[in-house]
């Protein structure tokens, strides 16, 4: 059995998911992954130099068949995002540094301590298989995945699953993540894959427009209502062009922060007028390496009152 089978049954539109049941899984698939022999592989070079195509590589790994309360997706796209830069320049710290913590939690976490680490927190795909305890998906189910790993065993997570103790980022503090042919997950990861959405639209949004939503408009986050001004730092790139998105829906009005022409532009085209392209009116927020200069951050909070109305 190898992946292409897999992918044909996806393909085809008349699979049942009994079909998809009786599909033999590989013995292995192709992952991308960093290793944990190249982590100092930067070290003492400048942040320009840190390239991830140096560090990232293809190769065929086990497959992992799903514990209770997971899930085994055959990916059909997946998104590069923050996540992916960081694990692949090894920064702010190793990955494998989380890898060996949750190991130690439990022996089904154990296998998450690898020598490598298969990248990647978002996917769009089709479920494979599900483990113990699993009632909601079934193989066959064409789904999204977002990035919030919880064990949901401490009341501390109930109402907010990101105060849970045991919460992880997925494929960032956890092994067999979406940069790959198969990816692992909790079932409470998955979400219906919108019918509309092509395979690679539907795996673009999971972290950054999860992240966004979050601080804006859910219940724990900001609480945004109609006509509130909303500082949107990076406001052309992934989170930042969802928040533009979703404050421009919510009837409220971005200030949005760019540095460039080209990315004022992108945050135009969704609607915004408010911009502030910082290389342009020429800030320079820090003297030196240690210390801000306090006049500038004033000259800033003046453009913004401007563009607000005061």
């Amino acid at each position: 059995m190898n992946v292409d089978e897999i992918i044909g049954a996806v393909l085809c539109e008349d699979a049942t998911p009994r079909d998809f049941s009786n599909l033999r899984l590989p013995q292995s698939y192709r992952a991308g992954v960093v290793r944990r022999e190249d982590v100092g592989m930067f070290e003492g070079m400048a942040s320009a130099d840190k390239d991830p195509r140096k560090s990232l590589h293809l190769q065929d790994v086990p497959v992992p068949l799903p514990n209770a309360g997971e899930a085994l997706v055959a990916v059909m796209a997946s998104s590069v995002n923050y996540n992916t830069v960081w694990s692949s320049i090894f920064e702010p710290l190793p990955t494998f540094g989380f890898l060996e913590r949750y190991a130690r939690r439990s022996a089904d976490a154990a296998r998450h301590d690898q020598p490598y680490h298969v990248i990647g927190s978002d996917l769009a795909g089709v479920v494979l298989r599900t483990g113990p305890g699993v009632n909601r998906w079934k193989p066959g189910d064409r789904v999204v995945a977002h990035c919030l790993s919880v064990e949901l065993e401490s009341s501390d997570g109930h109402n907010d699953t990101m105060l849970d103790p045991e919460q992880r980022i997925w494929g960032f503090e956890t092994n067999f993540g979406g940069l790959a042919q198969l990816a692992l997950v909790k079932s409470n990861q998955l979400m219906p894959k919108a019918e509309h959405l092509t395979w690679e639209e539907a795996a673009a949004p999971g972290l950054v427009n999860s992240t966004a939503y979050r601080q804006l408009v859910s219940r724990n986050g900001a609480g945004m209502k109609q006509g509130d001004n909303v500082l949107i730092w990076g406001a052309s790139g992934g989170l930042g062009s969802y928040a533009t998105q979703l404050a421009l829906a919510g009837g409220a009005n971005p200030i949005c922060v760019v540095s460039s022409a080209q990315k004022a532009d992108i945050c135009r085209a969704m609607g915004a007028e408010a911009i502030i392209d910082r290389n342009a009116e020429g800030y320079k927020f820090w003297k030196d390496e240690h210390n801000q200069d306090p006049r500038e951050w004033k000259r800033f909070g003046k453009r913004i009152r401007e563009l607000t109305g005061g």
